[in-house]
């Protein structure tokens, strides 16, 4: 990593290092996807999470007119995997499939390799930029992508601001420290008065970028977002900085760019920047309550019916892990961006 004369990072900026570093990031140099990998996405625990987004996409797009030409967009798709059973799915609608321009989103050059041999011979473009795409109404997918977006953190003390840093003058000895900062020139900055009853501010600023970008598409050309991730809903915000590897939690300055850095989504905070966008507006439920309100149980049921004991077994195995909400079914979010003219609400 070459850091030239510059040792100390504020904290997003040695994210975006460990992560995405062009030879030394973490999503370039690691597959970090099931069992063998750091972490198991819901689309790689079973396809019914996948056919479930895929029949609330095809519902929406009806609810958006029914569009001849309209845009799909994954951010960050991972394996390629919900992409792929959302492909097979979409084959079941002849006329809305003809409709679909297939776009994934992503910033990882080694993942879209992955993507796109998991993705073999399907009609799909992928894109470096959002602004890339053309006008037709879009339906953003976005399923743990926001986590995974490098955070600045700041801390009040005694009526002062403090912004956390990182030293990497010692790469085996790193090291977090604090810097006193001006939060009125942040709030500038970011058009957005965040540090309003706070005590620790959490925030992706990359992701205020996203949000900014893709509200502007939805406000002009209609469509909307559906946002899954794992978060919370409170209005205090708390530091949920961390780090995975091999499925556990680890030491964030340990082995960089060898451990996946995460942070759980502050909903509250992402409706409360929606709502600068005059013309937009926001749902929001857990994913225990959306899968169910979408059929999950019911086509658990019937592909089962197909099954023997053990493979009906791990369907339900599969399928409580999606929803328990001692496991997934609570800890994960699953939030609707739209215009506000649209009355649509399936699954929440």
């Amino acid at each position: 990593m070459n850091l030239r004369k510059n040792y100390n990072l504020p904290l997003d900026k040695f994210i975006d290092l460990s992560l995405y570093d062009k030879k030394h990031g973490y999503y370039i140099k690691k597959y970090p996807f099931g069992e063998k990998g750091d972490f198991i996405t819901a689309p790689n625990i079973s396809r019914l999470f996948s056919e479930t987004i895929a029949i609330w996409i095809v519902s929406f797009w009806q609810s958006l007119g029914s569009p001849k030409k309209f845009n799909l967009i994954e951010l960050g798709a991972g394996n390629g995997e919900m992409m792929k059973v959302i492909i097979e799915s979409f084959q079941n609608f002849p006329n809305f499939f003809k409709s679909c321009n297939l776009i994934i989103h992503e910033k990882s050059l080694s993942l879209i390799k992955t993507q796109k041999k998991n993705l073999y011979k399907k009609k799909i473009t992928w894109i470096s930029k959002i602004n890339e795409i053309n006008d037709h109404p879009s339906i953003f997918i976005a399923n743990e992508f926001f986590d995974a977006m490098p955070i600045k953190q700041f801390i009040k003390r005694k009526n002062l601001w403090f912004e956390k840093f990182v030293n990497l003058k010692d790469k085996k000895k790193p090291f977090f420290f604090e810097k006193k900062i001006n939060i009125q020139k942040i709030e500038k900055k970011i058009k957005f008065r965040i540090s309003k009853n706070q005590n620790f501010i959490e925030y992706s600023m990359e992701g205020f970028h996203y949000l900014k970008d893709i509200s502007k598409i939805i406000k002009k050309n209609k469509g909307g977002l559906l946002l899954i991730d794992y978060g919370f809903s409170d209005w205090k915000m708390k530091n949920t900085l961390q780090a995975v590897s091999n499925h556990k939690f680890a030491n964030i300055l340990d082995d960089i760019g060898t451990v996946d850095i995460t942070h759980n989504i502050n909903f509250n905070l992402f409706k409360k920047f929606i709502n600068k966008f005059s013309g937009l507006k926001s749902n929001l439920t857990n994913q225990k309550n959306f899968l169910i309100k979408m059929g999950i149980k019911q086509r658990a049921e019937i592909i089962s019916k197909k099954h023997n004991f053990l493979k009906k077994a791990d369907i339900y195995y599969r399928l409580k892990r999606l929803i328990d909400e001692k496991q997934m079914g609570n800890l994960f979010k699953v939030m609707l961006i739209k215009n506000k003219d649209n009355n649509f609400n399936l699954g929440f």
